[in-house]
């Protein structure tokens, strides 16, 4: 390929081959910059490397929380068939659905139903916080998945306390500077088995990244 300056471009143009090159990259700067560094388990490498993948910063080798089996949790709430509720749509499309559908799981995104507008407006709280409480008044296993919202998180963490919702698992990475880094915080200080990412980052493409991550650990083990 020649651009207008008369340069011949060569790059990498295989999505299989990109991916498999930047995982090689990636535990070779582990390697190098971090040769102390030990992951607890498989699955967990997967996780972490892919958050790497998705974001290209290594802090996540250090700031991504996991309570005790939850990973076994999540695996078993997934191989049940349970439902994703995930507080953006950018998150739930990030989620590969074909392993979701392999697997006999539904997602759910409430944010922009009707219904969670009109109790955020009726109840003066935000539509992550109607999303979730309408999560809540569905029945099956759930799995909870948040990359933007603290509020849900904050939401989801009063209902357990209140004995209204007791979710298989929740992955809680909000991104951001009010309420962000507390609500994950309490998540991790919870009994709810979760996976948190400690401070301020995290995004929807993270939250996706770690569901992902998980599905593709269990399509290869199969």
């Amino acid at each position: 390929m020649t651009n207008n300056s008369g340069l011949t471009m060569d790059y990498n143009k295989n999505p299989q081959n990109i991916e498999q090159q930047s995982f090689e990259i990636i535990s070779q700067i582990i390697a190098e910059e971090r040769p102390s560094y030990r992951f607890v388990d498989e699955i967990q490498e997967k996780i972490i490397k892919r958050t790497i993948h998705t974001s290209a910063d290594f802090e996540w080798l250090d700031i991504l929380h996991f309570s005790p089996d939850v990973l076994g949790r999540i695996t078993q709430a997934l191989r049940n068939g349970c439902t994703i509720y995930t507080d953006t749509t950018m998150a739930l499309s990030g989620i590969n659905k074909t392993q979701l559908e392999r697997l006999g799981c539904q997602w759910r995104c409430y944010i922009a139903d009707p219904r969670a507008v009109d109790i955020a407006k009726t109840q003066g709280i935000t539509r992550s916080m109607a999303a979730v409480d309408l999560a809540a008044q569905e029945s099956g296993e759930k799995l909870f998945v948040f990359g933007n919202a603290p509020t849900a998180l904050f939401r989801l963490l009063e209902l357990y306390q209140q004995g209204v919702m007791t979710p298989a698992a929740v992955i809680g990475v909000p991104v951001g500077f009010v309420g962000a880094a507390e609500s994950k915080q309490a998540l991790a200080e919870s009994h709810v088995p979760n996976i948190a990412a400690l401070g301020r980052k995290g995004g929807s493409n993270i939250a996706a990244a770690i569901v992902n991550a998980i599905l593709y650990h269990m399509r290869d083990a199969q």
